[in-house]
């Protein structure tokens, strides 16, 4: 068969960081010596690398690039994580868990959560968390690998990881690279973009030296120097349903038990994160400036850490949306250039795997069809806005009467796509599911019941079943407690075999 005269020979990656070095990494691992791909990043231009949580599909993305699972958490000095605790959600004092995996296993033609509601209301007074698995590891700080059997309780989980996003950035540098990918160092200091098509032919950085290509991909962060500052392809902002706009950033030293899993604490205009290393914790508080001022927020960080501060807090700005369009003419965004989702269910690295697994699926020739354009924008403007929705769930869903931003965010507008899944849980308990969902329906049940949008009535065929759901619950409970403490701690799971060298 002939090649294709008008194939992709040539591509820039504009920016480092995670979203350059994945997109780097899977690019050339998937196009081998057929592409000739170039990385131009800047050695001036740091990372904030306080520590990054993830969700399980980021699992996949390693898996498929060939990625040893014990090396990756070596070197980035990465944790387990089963989920994330979510404190003070809901009311004042009260918390949650978001499971990695569903709350029990199907028994009955109705969902487990529509008969622990019907126990519920029989005197049942277990929390719902209290049938996952994920959860019941977590609370016992201890963590195993997920078993393949159906019929054991231990195959009802996932995982995903906590690591140091600095040091996976440089693991995919070295994998890139020995992969055949070009590094770059300078900053682009010029656009050059044809008269006629308007697409962009080359960059060139301070030195003087220019790299043309048929494909770019921006990583260039918030700024997006190519697809905004050259191409203007447009931001559609959120912060209307997702008000805080900026997060101040800490490390502190390690928590000694390792916990297996994210927190999320809410706060006076916000919220702050915990997310535990090998060597170190990272912590932020993302905040609504219009609320609270920047020394108000740091103080608050501060003051919610579990272990001594190392150096200095940092803060940064951003504006929550999504590019307008994420693909023009032969420029993709990918990373933060594409947009900003507040790390709350931790999906900034998600999005980046994703608009690399797009950009695969739909990968062009130099022709640049419209309809593959239109496509991928298509499906890139379908994810950010069901993530979108899922986040602004946890805000809308608050019973805080305690501050003026968690009155406005319980009182606000909100989307009709989410409005409308909202009713139906709260008359029927009823997940209403849409295409291309990142989160399923454990994830909602989660943050509904958890966040008290306890359903006015049973699903009416719950009703009607005449199953005793309240005896199987105790019994999958029973279950899953004993099994989760007969499995090794967290910290003694991760010191065989994963355990990262001294620093």
């Amino acid at each position: 068969m002939l090649e294709n005269p008008n194939a992709i020979r040539k591509i820039v990656i504009a920016g480092g960081g995670s979203a350059g070095w994945m997109s780097a990494a899977a690019l050339s691992s998937t196009l081998g010596e057929k592409c000739e791909i170039t990385l131009i990043e800047s050695s001036e231009i740091g990372t904030v690398g306080v520590g990054e949580a993830t969700i399980p599909p980021i699992r996949t993305f390693n898996q498929t690039l060939g990625i040893d699972e014990r090396e990756f958490v070596k070197q980035t000095q990465a944790t387990f994580k089963l989920g994330i605790e979510f404190v003070d959600w809901g009311n004042r004092s009260e918390s949650y868990f978001h499971p990695f995996g569903p709350h029990g296993k199907p028994f009955d033609i109705s969902n487990v959560h529509q008969h622990w509601l019907k126990s519920r209301n029989l005197g049942n007074t277990s929390k719902f968390q209290e049938y996952s698995m994920a959860w019941q590891l977590a609370k016992a700080g201890r963590f195993a690998n997920p078993i393949t059997d159906p019929r054991h309780v231990l195959s009802t989980f996932d995982y995903a990881y906590h690591f140091d996003a600095s040091l996976y950035v440089n693991f995919l540098k070295k994998y890139a690279i020995r992969k055949g990918v070009s590094l770059v160092d300078g900053k682009i200091n010029t656009v050059n973009v044809d008269s006629h098509s308007g697409f962009i032919q080359s960059v060139k950085i301070e030195n003087g030296e220019t790299y043309d290509a048929d494909l770019f991909i921006d990583c260039t962060g918030f700024k997006g120097l190519l697809i905004e500052d050259t191409l203007k392809a447009g931001y559609e902002n959120w912060s209307h349903w997702l008000p805080c706009d900026s997060a101040v950033v800490v490390r502190s030293e390690r928590l000694e038990s390792l916990p297996p899993y994210t927190r999320s604490t809410a706060k006076f205009a916000g919220w702050q994160w915990r997310i535990p290393l090998q060597n170190r914790t990272g912590n932020g508080h993302v905040y609504s400036s219009v609320y609270q001022s920047n020394e108000e927020a740091t103080q608050t960080l501060l003051d919610g850490l579990e272990t001594p501060a190392i150096g200095h807090p940092s803060t940064l700005k951003f504006t929550t949306g999504r590019r307008k369009t994420f693909w023009t003419k032969n420029v993709i965004a990918i990373g933060l250039s594409s947009g900003f989702l507040e790390p709350l269910e931790s999906t900034s690295i998600h999005l980046i795997q994703a608009g690399i697994s797009k950009l695969l699926a739909l990968f062009p020739d130099k022709t640049f069809d419209p309809l593959v354009i239109k496509e991928y924008n298509q499906i890139a403007v379908t994810e950010f806005e069901r993530i979108r929705d899922f986040l602004i769930l946890h805000y809308k869903l608050n019973q805080r009467t305690d501050s003026p931003f968690w009155r406005r965010c319980a009182s606000m507008e909100i989307p009709e796509t989410l409005a409308y899944k909202i009713e139906h849980f709260r008359r029927y308990g009823r997940h209403i599911a849409r295409s291309m969902d990142l989160f399923g329906e454990d994830s909602w049940l989660a943050v509904h019941i958890g966040q008290n949008n306890i359903p006015e009535k049973i699903d009416p065929i719950t009703e009607l079943r005449d199953v005793d759901g309240t005896e199987w619950l105790r019994k999958l409970k029973f279950a899953l407690e004993t099994v989760a403490t007969k499995q090794a701690t967290h910290k003694a799971y991760i010191a065989k075999g994963f355990k990262s060298d001294p620093a």
